[in-house]
């Protein structure tokens, strides 16, 4: 295959990650959330266009180990790091991780590696264009047993994980060893 036409299709595989991310946050906060507490609905392009009001933090029970819940992450993993002047470095350090991801993208020449690198890069834009726009990021998945909750996460962090399995995965079995 051209080598540009793969790196657009990795590229592309990043931004279906950032679309699959921010239309679920959208749907979970505009369909699910705001109506429980009669807040008017924001269509998905003024969504984009101008960040809607923070709704506060609701649990909808969907299964008895699975909630949807409204959850503003202002830190890292687990909310450390979370809040004021910490923000403009929640932003900064994921892009500059990001642009060293892109690199790594087109210089590599495994397909497995190279979508999982997307994935990587797709999660981390999704998280901070929340971070931008709201200054924190949405979180709505929550399973837990019990009252032993795992913190809440979204689709941006599952690529993210996904993504750094995968590479763990093809450097420890797929990588040929010199």
């Amino acid at each position: 295959m051209n080598p540009l036409a793969r790196k657009l299709i990795l590229l592309n595989i990043a931004l279906d990650a950032i679309v699959i991310d921010q239309i679920s946050k959208w749907a979970v906060t505009e369909l699910v959330i705001r109506p429980k507490f009669d807040v008017i609905f924001v269509d998905l392009i003024s969504w984009i266009v101008k960040a809607p009001e923070k709704m506060p933090y609701t649990a909808i029970e969907i299964f008895p180990f699975f909630n949807i819940v409204m959850v503003w992450n202002q830190g890292i993993s687990f909310g450390m790091l979370g809040g004021g002047a910490a923000t403009n470095f929640l932003i900064a350090m994921p892009l500059a991780i990001t642009a060293f991801f892109i690199v790594w993208l087109f210089r590599s020449t495994s397909w497995f590696q190279g979508v999982a690198i997307a994935l990587v890069i797709g999660g981390a834009i999704g998280n901070v264009i929340d971070r931008i726009r709201f200054g924190a990021v949405i979180d709505f998945l929550d399973f837990h047993i019990g009252d032993i909750h795992y913190p809440a996460f979204n689709i941006a962090d599952s690529c993210v994980v996904v993504g750094i399995f995968l590479l763990i995965f093809h450097s420890i079995f797929l990588e040929k060893k010199a």
